[in-house]
């Protein structure tokens, strides 16, 4: 039971939003989760059959994967714990998850090969830049990332949407839209 006066692990208060600097004295617990997580992760990508990927990928995330989605490995996560994977998600090669903020990957979602998704940030000023700054980042009900795209912390891709190829998004993504270039901007309205 925790005390009135406790405060809560610092890998619960980066999923809720806090920015914590490195210098915490609970950042060893970060530490230790993500070589928990490096430990399955190198059993997932020698994997040698999308059911065994899809084994270990629940036990890194700490949820059943649903059968009907599929990754391809090699995957990369930092921790995994704070990934949420919807139902007929297919996730291409080399895909790189910094999750410590929060990833939510809704149902029917296809992310290309080479893309980064990451939920955390660093201030730009010199005094605070070890600073772990989380942003959820949510890509919605049947959204497409293009290959090589990069979503940033706190991004959220709206349903239908699509992300062009080597996009860099750092603001959200309208549903039924095309964004892409760097930084990614408005292309086109699509229709549902």
């Amino acid at each position: 039971m925790k005390k009135q006066n406790e405060q809560p692990g610092i890998l619960q208060r980066l999923k809720s939003g806090a920015a914590i600097p490195m210098s915490d004295p609970m950042y060893s617990e970060v530490r230790d989760a993500v070589n928990r997580t490096f430990q399955v992760l190198a059993r997932l990508n020698s994997a040698t059959h999308t059911d065994e990927v899809r084994a270990l990928l629940s036990e890194v995330i700490g949820a059943p994967v649903d059968e009907s989605t599929t990754v391809f490995p090699p995957f990369h996560t930092n921790y995994g714990r704070n990934i949420e994977l919807g139902r007929r998600v297919f996730i291409n090669h080399a895909c790189s998850f910094l999750d410590l903020g929060g990833i939510c990957i809704e149902d029917d979602v296809m992310i290309g090969p080479r893309v980064n998704i990451t939920s955390e940030n660093h201030p730009v000023d010199v005094a605070t830049r070890k600073t772990l700054v989380p942003g959820l980042v949510s890509i919605k009900r049947n959204a497409w990332i293009g290959a090589g795209a990069t979503i940033l912390p706190g991004v959220t891709v709206g349903e239908n949407a699509v992300v062009a190829a080597g996009a860099v998004v750092h603001q959200d993504v309208p549903a039924n839209t095309v964004f892409g270039g760097v930084p990614a901007k408005h292309i086109k309205k699509i229709e549902p």
